[in-house]
């Protein structure tokens, strides 16, 4: 019996068997952390039987109220995201509750870019991330057919 590896031109894009779902993600009151593994897992297609390293084979993912997701102990105010401006002295930083205030989607896309290797697969897959604040767009995903992604 050999092992099957997934190919770039099986994928659903170029005509091929392998199809990829939309799955919608509610984080209101879940865990930064814990939602950033679920996600990053769906994007990389780590949940599927096709799974392979080198393709990527994942799902998008549309995770809504990103504003209402939970951090644990202190780390509102302890957890610091740090940015360069590309000048000299632009060393620039904010708490996580500033974040969550001000750009709560960039929480989560940090988060989760975190969770997924350092290459080129994964700054391919990232874009198949979508966060939005509140509720979904009214006539952003209804082509799509977006899926309940299941707990």
């Amino acid at each position: 019996m050999s092992t099957y590896f997934a190919k770039r031109e099986e994928l659903d894009f170029a005509g091929g068997p392998i199809h990829r779902e939309w799955l919608v993600v509610d984080a209101k009151g879940q865990t930064l952390g814990r939602l950033a593994t679920r996600i990053a897992d769906v994007l990389r297609g780590k949940h599927k039987p096709i799974y392979t390293p080198h393709v990527d084979v994942g799902d998008f993912v549309v995770v809504t109220h990103a504003d209402q997701v939970v951090l644990t102990g202190n780390k509102l105010a302890d957890k610091r995201y740090y940015w360069h401006s590309g000048t000299p002295g632009g060393l620039r930083s904010q708490t996580a509750g500033e974040m969550l205030s001000g750009r709560p989607e960039d929480v989560i896309r940090i988060a989760v870019r975190g969770m997924l290797p350092k290459n080129k697969l994964a700054r391919q897959q990232i874009k198949k991330l979508k966060v939005y604040r509140g509720d979904l767009p009214e006539h952003g995903f209804a082509a799509q057919g977006l899926k309940e992604l299941p707990r």
